[in-house]
């Protein structure tokens, strides 16, 4: 097998990384890219397998990332689909290194961040591409002889042909060049010291393990440049999670204290207490449910539909769509909320993906169009709120187009992070910044009702005891107090 040498690196004339391409990547992250991004690395950051690394004086992040290094054989200019593939000769593993402590002064760029010298190994070993089928590699990452990434390209985002496609379309990709094809999750931070090894494997074909070392730099940045700089939000980044970098987790929008909160009361007395706050247009109008008895309380997720035109559809529908990215990146307690026009013609949702989402442990799907698979969607426990069922797939009208957007459903607009209210009387959306009082009013709310029913029961007139005029309320605070003492 050929090796990665100096000659190979040299020959490298731009190298280019892809953001984000692997689904466990992007759950991580909590974003799906619609379509590939990329930035440009420095042919200077190259490194053979066994060189070390310095993380720069000053900076605490150094991470690491496994990838899939494609080099191109020939030049790709303009080439489809179908014939990108055949430009690309070699498949090795790569490490796309970077300081996160930089990456607030590249805006966007990662120039400094990830362009440092040696921040790109690439090796030992070349795979030949026309030997291997690319949905078929694997991706493995070792930190200090654990394992800590391990992935393969059945599932990408953006399979291999579509990013030489792509860049295609506006750059000439020339013989030499070097593709960076995105990190699965597992990738983390490396201090000096430390050893991370990179392979790229298809059956009994291997790149070999690509070593790297990595020790402190001892020449401080100057005074007429940007210095190194972090906060929680970049370790966390960095890490891959707050956990996993020493971080206290956040205080969660929707507590557990919260969310009893909201599920102690009813739509109708949260939608008086949205209206007192001026929020008249906050309630997902015109749906049904499976499961109308259940009362569910969640954070919103959210998916767009746009209208189908068959050409669109060619590149938005098919494979591992914004639909499926929705579906498969939903966590527990949270609710999928689906904008879908008010289409009644198609169904937005079926029984295998539905079934997807409770097995994730979506607290429910709201959809305002159609319903596939009805029997099946609503034998689940999870609820379903839906326009109508139908049995058209969703190609007939509908693209899935986005996620974790502001959307339109039902009547009103939902944002990611809304919390979700939903029982028999209908379905809220509630700001958070509003949620506590909100909560703790409703809660005062339904108390006085009571006392108001058990009078009302006892044949009082509701002139003056609904709502309560001073009268009424000082017997109220005397029933209350009761009830506490009592």
């Amino acid at each position: 097998m050929e090796q990665v040498t100096d000659h190979i690196l040299a020959a490298a004339r731009k190298v280019i990384a892809v953001h984000i391409n692997y689904p466990s990547r992007a759950a991580q992250r909590g974003r799906t890219p619609g379509q590939p991004s990329y930035f440009l690395k420095p042919s200077s950051s190259l490194a053979l397998s066994g060189s070390t690394v310095e993380r720069p004086a000053g900076c605490e992040l150094l991470g690491y990332e496994g990838e899939i290094a494609l080099i191109i054989g020939k030049p790709a200019r303009r080439v489809g689909l179908e014939d990108a593939w055949s430009h690309v000769e070699w498949v090795t593993a790569s490490n796309d290194l970077g300081v996160y402590d930089l990456r607030y002064a590249d805006k966007g760029s990662n120039l400094r961040s990830k362009g440092g010298d040696g921040f790109t190994p690439v090796g030992p070993g070349l795979i030949a591409a026309d030997s291997v089928d690319p949905a078929q590699l694997r991706i493995r990452t070792w930190h200090n002889g654990a394992l800590v990434q391990d992935d393969t390209t059945g599932d990408l985002l953006f399979p291999f042909a579509r990013l030489v496609a792509d860049l295609s379309q506006l750059l000439t990709l020339e013989a030499g060049d070097i593709i960076l094809t995105g990190t699965p999750a597992g990738a983390s931070v490396a201090k000096p010291g430390d050893v991370v090894e990179v392979e790229v494997s298809a059956g009994d074909l291997t790149s070999g393990r690509l070593v790297t070392r990595v020790e402190e730099g001892t020449t401080p940045f100057a005074d007429f440049g940007a210095r190194p700089r972090t906060d929680d939000l970049q370790r966390e980044e960095a890490y891959g999670s707050r956990e996993a970098a020493g971080l206290a987790a956040p205080a969660p929008i929707l507590s557990p204290e919260l969310k009893a909160k909201l599920e102690s009361v009813c739509t109708a007395t949260l939608s008086s207490q949205l209206r007192k706050r001026g929020l008249n247009n906050v309630s997902i109008d015109g749906l049904s449910a499976t499961r109308p008895e259940k009362r569910v309380v969640g954070l919103a997720r959210t998916l767009r539909y746009v209208p189908n035109r068959e050409d669109l559809f060619k590149t938005h529908g098919g494979g591992f769509n914004a639909q499926k990215k929705a579906i498969d990146s939903v966590n527990e307690g949270e609710i999928l909320v689906m904008e879908a026009r008010g289409e009644k013609g198609t169904g937005t949702i079926g029984d295998i993906l539905a079934l997807r989402a409770q097995v994730r442990g979506a607290a429910a799907i709201i959809t305002d169009g159609g319903v596939r698979d009805f029997s099946a969607v609503a034998a689940m426990d999870m609820p379903t709120y839906y326009a109508n069922p139908h049995p058209a797939v969703l190609g007939r009208r509908h693209i899935p187009w986005d996620t974790d957007i502001t959307i339109a459903c039902g009547g009103t607009t939902v944002q990611p992070g809304d919390i979700i209210v939903a029982d028999s009387d209908g379905i809220l959306v509630i700001p958070p910044a509003l949620a506590e009082e909100l909560a703790d009013d409703s809660i005062a709310q339904e108390r006085e009702e009571v006392f108001i029913a058990e009078m009302v029961q006892q044949g009082h007139s509701v002139d003056g005891l609904y709502p309560l005029n001073a009268e009424w309320r000082a017997k109220y605070e005397t029933w209350e107090a009761g009830k506490a003492n009592g």
